[in-house]
């Protein structure tokens, strides 16, 4: 042989170098796999946490804090939600069944009221998070504006709560409360 060629053991060799072998490609691979399935699994525990963790608004609906019970009603005061933030409430109903809604004072200016639950994603157990103007079902993410809270019902929409306003009090009546145990009754 002259010394230009290479003979075949050199030529594989030198591939060998370039490409590397094949037990560290496979290896780097499954690592790869590996390292992404984990940034996955990481990222979706985030994101439930976030979506999922009570948002420090939620209030009982009873007797203390800022909100009062005189056994038909509820009375919550207005005021509370001049900066516009949804606030969840939790009524306990006689048979042990916990009813959820929220209050907004939405764009328009108008306190509306809603079970924290709709006629679709209500078997979730998730309810709703506020994101700027909107109301965002936390189970398939639709999105609602603050001012069709309590106007639009049915489907993925907010389920409506009656509610009114007197002497500077958001009024709900527990029948009213009581009617959205449908959507918490495990």
């Amino acid at each position: 042989m002259s010394s230009k060629q290479k003979s075949p053991q050199d030529t594989q060799s030198k591939k060998a170098q370039v490409l590397g072998d094949d037990s560290q490609k496979k290896g780097a691979g499954k690592g790869v796999i590996i390292a992404v399935v984990a940034v996955i699994i990481l990222g979706a525990a985030a994101l439930s946490y976030v979506f999922m963790a009570p948002s420090g608004d939620e209030v009982a609906a009873t007797s203390s804090g800022p909100t009062v019970s005189d056994g038909s009603t509820v009375k919550i005061e207005a005021a509370m939600f001049d900066d516009g933030k949804a606030r969840h409430f939790k009524y306990e109903a006689p048979e042990g069944i916990t009813v959820r809604f929220f209050v907004i004072k939405s764009s328009d200016g108008v306190i509306r009221a809603a079970f924290d639950a709709c006629d679709v994603c209500w078997r979730a157990d998730k309810g709703y998070y506020q994101d700027g103007d909107v109301m965002v079902c936390v189970n398939c993410g639709r999105r609602f504006p603050s001012v069709k809270v309590n106007v639009v019902q049915g489907g993925c929409n907010p389920a409506p709560l009656n509610r009114s306003v007197e002497d500077g009090k958001v009024v709900i009546k527990v029948a009213d409360i009581l009617k959205g145990r449908r959507f918490f009754d495990f």
